[in-house]
């Protein structure tokens, strides 16, 4: 029976695989809708799922009634599947899901609610200072019991839940979505425990695979991180970096939050050149100059434009366009690329606008005037202090003047005056507020001004990401020969890879401080966390690796990649990018156990696949990088099904349920069941030859795919609401 039951079990997962990519497809071309109704929820779908749990089950009552129960951990460890499937269903078949539209002071009722909802009140929170909401807030009555519903935060009546879902552009009248599962969910989490628990104490049993994998385990990985110089060329013409470095410590309402105005010229620059300096120019000095010699700096080909059609329209030869190449025969180049949708055009013509709204003045918005904040160039009110009037249009005109004399001490002396101003201002404005502060306190905002001038990604990934390959080639060929690293350079490495920790480290501390939450809501925080937790595995690698005699350093190689790849990523991706206050649904602890825990998966697994390009490239080490690849699995797998189900929980307090076949979900899905097949090759092909060493190793690499496509390919390709990973 156990001949039978085994290869029908993982070939029942192979056609759930294909099920769920082939559901993503069609949602992306059909809708979810229809998606849903056909693929993921259909009749069929449903029975290849139970197919998979009878088969997989009685393999397992099978296998345990012939070699005794004594592992009734592992056994609980996949009997927790079985529940959240179990409570899957019950949900499926027998909850409820819906939307309850109200306006203010009115009472709605539906036929799936059985009792009435009325809505007292609607008010949006916003962040102190600035107009981006920091959560939305619904006051709810129904049947004499009053709640509140917020993001994050639900209302339970008679076991219907309420969250808070969007809300009518007027602010009178709000969208709950609810959604009534009394027995669904209690099933789900019930699995979710049971599974968090029995995954913990797997890794306390004697007697199982890992703990002999472990046995026969010695690995190590080091660290070297290069310095990168760069040279000055001519430049146009701006104002000195003295001048610069105090126009930078300017207040600015920027990004619906206020931040110190070296933010805004370390975006604008790298938006535009994109790198954060400019020919040996700071980012205060490229904004200056714009802003105070803007015919020369229109001359300058500092504006980076993609694909070679636009180049072409542009009538320029390299990757970088000057202003006034934008314009010719007095007719705007891009117009035509524009109104036909070309993205690269549409960037391109992005960056126009955004040095037009530099240099009119209207992105400075420096001034606070009764809890809001202008540019020197806006329509002020009507009612606005003559002072106030007076300092607002004509202060920042001194300024230019005594830029245009050269007379830098009286342009400082300017500066000065205007961040006193500004901060008398904001002062009064907290003392009639409560002593509520609209601005950073001065150690976040000196925090932010450091952290923008510590431009260390793309030296560091550079460095790593070359230091790595080269050590790669250096290990294949020692591995080859038998031989281990040379202690010298294993020291060597070892201290660069204390340095690297000590660069990532207080960068991720300085951009916690900055945006007051954990940093891993978007796609470059993710990526730096990743290489950070990269570093850090590779050091404790490392510092065991160095007592051992047998140091092949195949493992270093594997870290040292995957923290410039990640940092490569983060630079590539993101570059950069502007610091904004959360969206309110990210608010939620969870988010932060959530992105970290898959993050520290996709470490594990990237190490994992670069063994197994080390292993195909080196036949002598095949044996020893199969063995270290399956120790690994089990942590990766563990934490990576983790991480989905910490989203899940996420979800169902977010939004109202807890899975919803979004296209991140079901590739994650996607990749847990793949690598799950993985973790249990020794069922299907355990006889350690070199042919099937060879197909681990080959499987491993090409599993990796599915990791590149669940992070990346989804944003570009299918969407969905993880979208924002990508910002």
């Amino acid at each position: 029976m156990q001949q039978f039951l085994r290869p029908f079990s993982f070939s029942l997962m192979g056609v759930v695989v294909a099920l769920l990519i082939a559901g993503s497809v069609v949602e992306q071309i059909c809708g979810t809708a229809v998606a849903t109704r056909y693929i993921y929820t259909a009749p069929w779908t449903i029975a290849v799922w139970t197919l998979s749990v009878l088969s997989g089950g009685g393999y397992l009552v099978s296998v345990y009634s012939r070699k005794g129960w004594s592992n009734l951990i592992t056994f609980a460890l996949h009997f927790a599947f079985v529940v959240i499937l179990a409570g899957a269903m019950i949900t499926h078949l027998w909850g409820k899901q819906g939307n309850l539209s109200i306006r203010l002071g009115e009472t709605a009722t539906i036929a799936d609610i059985p009792f009435s909802v009325s809505l007292r009140d609607f008010h949006i929170d916003y962040y102190p200072g600035s107009m981006a909401p920091a959560d939305f807030v619904s006051e709810i009555e129904t049947e004499g019991v009053s709640g509140v519903v917020s993001m994050n935060k639900i209302f339970t009546h008679r076991h219907y839940r309420f969250y808070q879902s969007q809300y009518d552009s007027d602010g009178k009248g709000v969208t709950l979505r609810y959604s009534y599962d009394p027995w669904g969910i209690g099933v789900t989490y019930a699995g979710y425990v049971l599974l968090l628990l029995s995954m913990i104490g797997f890794f306390f049993q004697r007697r199982t695979r890992f703990m002999a994998l472990v046995r026969q385990l010695a690995v190590c990985v080091l660290m070297v991180v290069p310095a990168i110089a760069c040279a000055k060329t001519a430049v146009p013409p701006t104002v000195p970096d003295s001048v610069s470095e105090d126009w930078g410590k300017l207040y600015v309402y920027y990004n619906d939050r206020v931040c110190p105005m070296r933010t805004l010229a370390v975006d604008f620059t790298t938006k535009l050149y994109g790198k954060p300096s400019y020919k040996g120019l700071t980012a205060e000095q490229v904004l200056c100059g714009w802003l105070f010699y803007y015919d020369q700096w229109a001359k300058e080909s500092c504006i980076k434009i993609k694909g070679k059609d636009i180049r072409a329209i542009l009538g320029i030869e390299g990757k970088y366009a000057c202003l006034n190449d934008y314009v010719g025969d007095r007719q705007y180049k891009l117009s035509d690329a524009i109104r036909q949708g070309n993205r690269n055009a549409q960037a391109a013509d992005e960056k126009m606008q955004l040095i037009s709204q530099v240099c009119t003045g209207r992105m400075m918005r420096i001034y606070p005037v009764e809890g809001q904040w202008y540019s020197w160039s806006d329509q002020l009110p009507p009612d606005i202090d003559y002072a106030d009037w007076q300092y607002v249009v004509r202060s920042m005109d001194y300024v230019a003047l005594c830029v245009a004399q050269r007379n830098w001490f009286h342009a400082k002396d300017a500066l000065a005056k205007i961040k006193r101003w500004q901060q008398d201002k904001l002062s009064a404005q907290a003392i009639s507020q409560g002593n509520k502060k609209s601005y950073p306190s001065a150690f976040r905002f000196e925090a932010e001004r450091f952290y923008k001038a510590f431009h260390y990604t793309r030296p560091l990934a550079m460095g790593c990401a070359t230091a790595g390959l080269f050590l790669f080639v250096l290990c294949c060929m020692l591995a080859a020969r038998c031989k281990s690293l040379p202690k010298w350079l294993d020291m060597l490495l070892l201290i660069g890879l204390g340095g690297v920790l000590a660069v990532l480290t207080p960068a991720l501390a300085l951009r916690w401080i900055v945006s007051g939450h954990v940093p891993l809501t978007n796609g470059f925080e993710t990526m730096q966390f990743m290489a950070w937790v990269s570093a850090c595995l590779t050091t404790g690698n490392a510092i065991i690796g160095h007592r051992s005699k047998n140091n092949n350093g195949l493992a270093t190689a594997a870290g040292l990649l995957v923290t410039g790849m990640t940092l490569m990523v983060s630079m590539m991706s993101a570059s950069n990018p502007q610091i904004t206050n959360l969206m309110p649904v990210l608010q939620s602890p969870l988010l932060t156990l959530h992105v970290a825990v898959i993050m520290i998966a996709y470490c594990l697994l990237a190490f994992i696949m670069l063994n197994g390009v080390a292993a195909l490239c080196v036949p002598s080490i095949r044996s020893r990088m199969q063995v270290l690849s399956q120790v690994l699995l089990y942590p990766a797998v563990f934490l990576l099904t983790i991480g989905i189900f910490l989203g899940a929980v996420w979800a169902n307090i977010s939004w109202g349920r807890y899975w919803g076949w979004d296209p991140k979900e079901t590739w994650a899905l996607i990749t847990m069941i793949v690598y799950s097949l993985l973790l249990h090759w020794n069922l299907w092909d355990n006889k350690q030859t070199q042919k099937s060493q060879v197909t681990f190793h080959i499987c491993c690499v090409a599993a990796f795919l599915f990791v590149l496509f669940t992070y990346f390919g989804v944003n570009f390709l299918l969407g969905g609401l993880h979208s924002y990973a990508n910002s």
